[in-house]
């Protein structure tokens, strides 16, 4: 590999990595703008729904503006879009629901908070290559400082209903980083989904798949117009709404496609994990809940992992960085 090409791959290394922890952060501002929503009144399924109608409409107008052609191109992946909004994107934030339901927040979190161990054990099983050392230790410390981050030895409730549903949801997570490492990166001539048309088709699917369960009443759906109070001001309810839409899920599912698309799977999984800090953060700053001590020793921690976990991917063969694992070579162009 020449200097030239070297420089190449690390500002490429660079620029997933930038879109992927702004997904992170994109994605850690949804819990405090659906818990206003909540304390007002609504229910979570409700919150699911102005989040995903919210962010399809976004961004099918984006879509369109830049990718005109989104919706046939959709259509002639019709497969994929509808597995990626019913499970990455519909399946993972229903089954979170339901495992709150029966666990403390914090337990429900860590397991979803599993996923990155699941497409760790994918990727293993799928290429029958062992993950390097580093890596096992990264996911391993990764996980330590979630832990940590959640605070989930105080007072938490233990449910098997509840583990079981936390668990689909760490399922559906996984899936979400395997499926968008499948996305192309816009290449004219590549043979994936555009990350545009994936981000957009796949939130028209979930959204519309979450409104119909709890139209049938599978799913409590209520709405109010009752004002929310968000960093301590009283506010309409559309500033939570519009926020969970635009930032929380059509910026940050579109960030984290393209992001997903330029990393490997397994460290962008990784790198995913940090959505636990930036929404303890966020929960600081829009709701006035703290950072303890020992969330902010769990967050370092889990940065360490990350270091850790993305030197055991730089160690593995060169050979390795054209072609994302477990993803096939119809869709390694330019990557």
């Amino acid at each position: 590999m020449t200097a030239n090409q070297a420089r190449a791959s690390v500002d490429h290394f660079r620029l997933g990595l930038l879109f992927a922890v702004g997904s992170a952060l994109a994605f850690g501002s949804s819990g405090p703008f659906a818990k206003a929503l909540m304390e007002a009144g609504w229910t979570p399924t409700a919150a699911v729904v102005a989040r995903l109608a919210g962010g399809a409409l976004v961004m099918a107008v984006f879509a369109t503006i830049v990718r005109p052609g989104w919706v046939r191109e959709a259509l002639r992946h019709t497969k994929t879009v509808i597995l990626y909004g019913a499970i990455p994107i519909a399946g993972a934030q229903l089954f979170y629901y339901n495992a709150v339901a029966h666990l403390s927040v914090g337990v429900a979190l860590l397991l979803e908070y599993t996923a990155p161990i699941l497409v760790v054990a994918w990727v293993w099983m799928t290429t029958r290559r062992r993950p390097t050392n580093l890596t096992l230790v990264g996911v391993a410390l990764a996980v330590a400082g979630i832990m940590l981050v959640l605070n989930v030895f105080s007072g938490a409730h233990i449910n098997l209903v509840g583990v079981g549903w936390g668990l689909a949801a760490a399922v559906c997570a996984a899936c979400y980083f395997v499926m968008s490492a499948n996305a192309s990166n816009g290449s004219a001539d590549s043979e994936g989904v555009n990350p545009i048309t994936l981000a957009a088709a796949g939130l028209v699917v979930g959204a519309a798949a979450v409104t119909l369960l709890g139209v049938v009443g599978i799913m409590p759906l209520t709405f109010t117009t009752n004002d929310t109070v968000i960093a301590g001001w009283t506010t309409s309810w559309l500033v939570p709404v519009v926020a969970l839409g635009v930032v929380a899920t059509a910026v940050a599912y579109t960030l984290g496609i393209v992001g997903i698309a330029m990393l490997r799977p397994r460290f962008a999984s990784l790198v995913g994990l940090s959505e636990v800090m930036f929404a303890v953060l966020a929960a600081w700053v829009l709701l006035g809940e703290a950072m303890t001590p020992i969330q902010a020793v769990g967050g370092a921690v889990v940065l360490v992992g990350l270091a850790l976990a993305r030197q055991g991917d730089r160690s593995e063969e060169s050979a390795d960085v054209t072609l994302p694992e477990g993803v096939p070579a119809g869709h390694a162009a330019d990557r």
